[in-house]
């Protein structure tokens, strides 16, 4: 009569054993994000802005190291640091890496209206430069404004730049050379440009 009891003891041992063994090692443990689900939240977020979703930004995310490069273009830098924004929204210990250039978008003279004019004469005044009465020299200034920016080797917003009748003067402190040349030559490539008066100033530091 023993033997009966000990064999269900022993099924019972076994079937105890194999539930133990069936069940995950940890319900709580939280599963290992890899590349491409980091890279998938992330462009996720940013086709949600309809602007960053047209600019299709290059995602190179890491998941283990916990760091993501984002590169690309975009027209202005408000995108360029709301895109970084949203990349580190779901995660703000996320190591972000800025590789992505600010190039704004250009007009062209026929898209150039006069309201358009209107407001760059506007922004012109507050930042001292001086624009001349045609919509022409409001719109050189424009473009040489949307140039400069865009270029790593000129400090745009310290340059002054005045347009009267497709004539370019360009004011103000730069701390090299190479920036003093590279806006002349920004100026001077700029459709709808006559001459360009070079009185900026290299300064040190």
């Amino acid at each position: 009569m023993r033997k009966p009891t000990i064999l269900i003891s022993l099924g019972f041992l076994i079937l105890a054993g194999c539930s133990q063994t069936a069940s995950p090692p940890s319900a709580s443990a939280p599963s290992a994000t890899s590349d491409s689900d980091l890279q998938n939240a992330i462009q996720a977020r940013l086709n949600a802005d309809p602007d960053l979703s047209a600019a299709k930004l290059d995602i190179d995310a890491h998941a283990k190291d916990n760091k993501v490069t984002l590169k690309g273009t975009v027209p202005t830098e408000s995108m360029r640091l709301r895109a970084v924004e949203l990349a580190k929204a779901g995660n703000p210990n996320l190591e972000i890496t800025d590789k992505i250039d600010v190039k704004p978008r250009e007009v062209s003279r026929s898209e150039y209206t006069e309201d358009m004019a209107r407001a760059a004469r506007e922004r012109a005044k507050t930042a001292g430069d001086k624009i001349g009465t045609s919509i022409n020299d409001a719109w050189i200034h424009t473009k040489i404004t949307s140039k400069l920016i865009g270029d790593k080797d000129t400090p745009a917003r310290k340059i002054n730049i005045d347009v009267v009748d497709g004539t370019v003067t360009l004011r103000g402190e730069v701390n090299s050379v190479t920036a003093k040349d590279e806006a002349h030559r920004v100026a001077k490539d700029t459709e709808g440009v006559r001459q360009v008066r070079n009185l900026l100033k290299v300064t040190a530091g």
